[in-house]
């Protein structure tokens, strides 16, 4: 029982640190466009990464992230050795000021240990091909639903905007199965703030000073639905290792479940208030690299990318494919760049990025299989 806590509170302590780490991510360009002060835009952030527990009622990203290791070759062991890792990498890439993904290091730890335990048939490879896939389609589906989005909003033509808008939410309702009405009454609602400020202001005229305000305001929502996305994405990886510790321990007949889906509520409550305190936390360095160094980010753009980030989240949970916040917003960031002209963007800044993001599973696997054979020679 000792050992199922000290792991339920190092995974909590992941979460809080994914939370800080993580912070840029919803909070970066809407700082870098000082529509919120930094303080301002940790707490707004915060508490939309809470509200997100009253949202995200499938879980199944959580079941995914779980379903890494094969049940059979998942012990308490496994679990405290791949959420040490992923805890050690999230602090040194914080620490470098690196947006690495905390999603894809907690899913290496959990692999590389799970590898060290009982070999490489203990992998799923369902679960990972599914990650591994939306490395590349994470970042790519933000960067493009980011320059869509951009070249829509500043067409000069109202009527055409307004159409395109219109006609483009209206075949997401008709087309897409939604598994959480949320998010189709979000996405509806997104339009119509969309459309209600582009008619507000063609009726009182559009001057620059006013266009610039609209967007200030805009940019709340956008990163308020960010936020809400980035709480339901990540906090579920954690519940997803709880929920596998507490399945074995129960298989033991120790305290637990006997199944996933039985996860008790104070699990998703935990977690969330974790990732929403460490959020709080802040991660300045990240801000820094996410908001002003990859491009310099405008309120317009700033709402294109946090829409486009936010859109491409809700869209893998319902999937229940654990992706990257972080590599979903670069890809954002950089579409909204890229629309402006290619040379916007830093591309050395960006590629820099990617190899952090290749070598984040495989450092952090390397690192749990270290720690569970140093940890097996102790105590395991």
């Amino acid at each position: 029982m000792t050992f199922l806590i000290i792991i339920i509170a190092m995974a909590l302590l992941f979460d809080f640190i994914n939370g800080f780490h993580d912070a840029a991510n919803s909070i970066a360009t809407i700082v870098s466009t000082k529509v919120l002060t930094p303080f301002q835009a940790v707490v707004w952030a915060a508490m939309f990464n809470f509200i997100a527990f009253f949202i995200f009622k499938e879980h199944d990203v959580a079941n995914t992230v779980a379903k890494t290791v094969h049940a059979e070759s998942i012990t308490l062991g496994v679990i405290f050795c791949g959420v040490l890792a992923a805890i050690c990498w999230n602090l040194l890439t914080w620490w470098a000021g690196i947006p690495s993904s905390s999603s894809h290091t907690l899913i290496g730890g959990f692999a590389g240990a799970g590898i060290a335990h009982a070999g490489f048939a203990s992998i799923d490879p369902t679960s990972i091909y599914k990650t591994l896939i939306f490395i590349v389609v994470a970042p790519l589906l933000g960067m493009i639903m980011s320059m869509f989005i951009t070249i829509v909003t500043i067409q000069k033509n109202f009527w055409l905007k307004t159409s395109i808008i219109i006609a483009t939410i209206s075949s997401c309702v008709l087309f897409i199965k939604f598994k959480n009405p949320f998010e189709k009454y979000a996405l509806i609602t997104l339009g119509a703030v969309f459309c209600a400020s582009f008619i507000y202001n063609y009726i009182k005229g559009e001057t620059a000073h006013r266009m610039g305000m609209t967007f200030k305001r805009l940019q709340l929502v956008s990163s308020a639905a960010l936020s809400i996305g980035h709480g339901g994405s990540d906090a579920q990886k954690v519940m997803g290792l709880i929920a596998a510790a507490l399945v074995f321990n129960h298989s033991q007949g120790g305290y637990g479940i006997p199944h996933i889906q039985d996860m008790p509520d104070w699990v998703p409550i935990s977690c969330y208030t974790a990732i929403a305190l460490g959020t709080l936390g802040g991660g300045w360095k990240i801000v820094k690299t996410m908001g002003s160094k990859i491009t310099k980010v405008t309120p317009l753009e700033g709402v294109c990318a946090e829409t486009a980030g936010a859109i491409t989240l809700f869209t893998a949970a319902n999937l229940g494919a654990p992706v990257s916040t972080t590599h979903t917003i670069t890809g954002s960031i950089i579409g909204v760049g890229a629309t402006r002209r290619l040379s916007a963007v830093r591309w050395g800044l960006t590629f820099n990025l990617l190899w952090a993001w290749i070598l984040t599973i495989p450092i952090s696997a390397l690192l749990a299989m270290g720690f569970y054979y140093i940890a097996h020679l102790f105590f395991l």
